[in-house]
């Protein structure tokens, strides 16, 4: 299962184009896959005969996980699986590690950096049932099946090894499809009454305590009310608790690793945009009717990023082990929404190649296919600056959080006019009314200092101040 995106652990196979025993050639669609972020086809990795699928159509799985088998060898026929030595694991990088073994009820992750958002309840929920109800058995995708209950493998697995009962575990992946991180969010909470115990709880035990045990021989109390203590999570009688969908949930760890990564530093600079106004008064109706859509400030910015990333290139950077690697191909990731149900950054490959009118086209395209979810692979990948536009909305300044492994993020904020002042050709002053803008960059204190962010925000303001921009269309 192939990488889709920073934030995507996994992904559902939609349809399989090829099946076993048939012929593939590199770089033909294999398989289709489907994320929360991208729908995409994935090519085949080599030349040869399909001997084996691991995972059926309609299965989630986690990246990495080996999907089929490819026999590349000369000899090889349609049926039975070549020497392991000739085989090709499509999409599988590494080897499955050895299952771990079954978790305490309230266990501790040592996996990421950061605590992750998923051990927050996700709604309040009743007491556990008098005895433990029976596993739903997995079924094969069809029409009227419940689908939160047709498990992957990797799923039941992690089901059986935990002693949880499928039908209480409340499914965020595709048509309330059960996943990985869903039973994770499940063991995580330990004691929940969404667990249902293989053994009697004890008197000793936090089971015990929520299911209201006592020993034997002992008098019934009632229970001891509890003030509470810090902010409310479960929610009051009067809340709506909304769980995190996959999406929400992987960029809130996303965002909250590169929080812990990043030396975040805030540097603001105003932008005299008057020159760009003109252009887009005087050509934006004649560009509209021949390209079909309005002509935003975000390429002109976008287009000025570029050629001040070329005077400082350690902003076209990451930081590696204990080195700077700087990218000496420019390829901007422009931040899109997808109406309020998460981000996702879509790329604008060798972005040095484009003048205005191509970097315009090039956005409009990555944005509308972001939000139709028709980005491939190669559209999400291989980042090396990224920019997040508010301004349509007003803003004044957005404190971005760097996309990692990136060193930089620029924002672009409401634009207004505004009184300023303006030197005349006889070298007098004067007031004028000019477009006036914030741009915001958070960038990464480890990688570069201050002054030389200062000395880019002013190069990045020079050229939209001073370029003709009417040649660029």
């Amino acid at each position: 299962m192939p990488q889709l995106g920073e934030t995507v652990t996994e992904g559902t196979i939609t349809k399989w184009f090829k099946a076993v025993g048939d012929t593939v050639a590199r770089d033909e669609p294999l398989f289709e896959v489907s994320t929360d972020k991208v729908d995409s086809e994935v090519p085949s990795p080599a030349d040869g005969i399909l001997t084996a699928i691991l995972v059926e159509e309609g299965d989630t799985v986690d990246v990495g996980v080996t999907l089929a088998v490819i026999d590349g060898s000369a000899s090889a026929t349609s049926a039975g699986v070549a020497p392991r030595e000739e085989q090709v694991e499509v999409a599988a990088p590494a080897a499955p590690a050895a299952p771990p073994p079954p978790a305490p009820a309230a266990s501790t992750r040592t996996d990421s950096p950061v605590p992750s958002l998923k051990s927050l309840p996700d709604e309040p929920v009743a007491s556990p049932p008098a005895a433990p109800r029976p596993t739903v058995a997995p079924a094969a995708p069809s029409e009227g099946v419940d689908h939160s209950l047709v498990l992957s493998p990797v799923v039941r697995k992690l089901l059986a090894e935990h002693g949880i009962d499928a039908s209480l575990v409340r499914g965020s992946g595709l048509g309330g499809r059960i996943t990985r991180a869903d039973v994770e969010a499940v063991i995580e909470r330990g004691a929940s009454p969404l667990v249902v115990p293989s053994i009697a709880p004890t008197a000793a035990s936090p089971l015990a305590a929520l299911a209201g045990a006592v020993p034997p021989g002992a008098p019934a109390t009632a229970p001891v009310p509890r003030a509470p203590v810090g902010p409310r999570r479960s929610g009051g009688p009067r809340d709506e608790v909304i769980a995190f969908t996959n999406i929400r949930r992987r960029t809130a760890e996303h965002m909250l690793r590169s929080k812990a990564t990043s030396a975040h530093t805030l540097m603001v600079r105003e932008i005299d945009y008057e020159r760009v106004e003109q252009v887009r008064r005087t050509h934006g109706d004649r560009f509209r009717a021949e390209e079909g859509f309005s002509l935003t400030y975000l390429p002109f910015v976008t287009l000025a990023v570029v050629e001040a990333l070329v005077d400082f290139p350690h902003l076209n950077a990451s930081v590696g082990e204990d080195a700077l690697i700087v990218h000496h191909d420019i390829n901007v990731g422009i931040a899109v929404d997808l109406d309020n149900e998460g981000l996702i950054v879509p790329v604008v490959h060798q972005a040095e190649e484009l003048n205005l009118r191509g970097m315009a086209r090039r956005i409009r395209d990555v944005a509308d296919r972001a939000r139709t979810k028709s980005l491939s692979l190669d559209d999400i990948s291989d980042g090396t600056f990224s920019i997040t536009n508010a301004g349509p909305f007003g803003t004044f300044i957005t404190g971005a959080i760097i996309n990692q492994p990136q060193v930089a993020i620029l924002s672009t904020d409401g634009v207004t006019r505004k009184p300023v002042v303006v030197e005349l050709p006889d070298g007098t002053e004067s007031i004028g009314i000019h477009s006036i803008g914030l741009v915001a960059m958070n960038f990464d204190h480890r990688a570069v200092d201050g002054a030389y962010v200062a000395r880019f925000l002013a190069r990045l303001a020079a050229i939209l101040d001073d370029r003709d921009w009417t040649s660029e269309l």
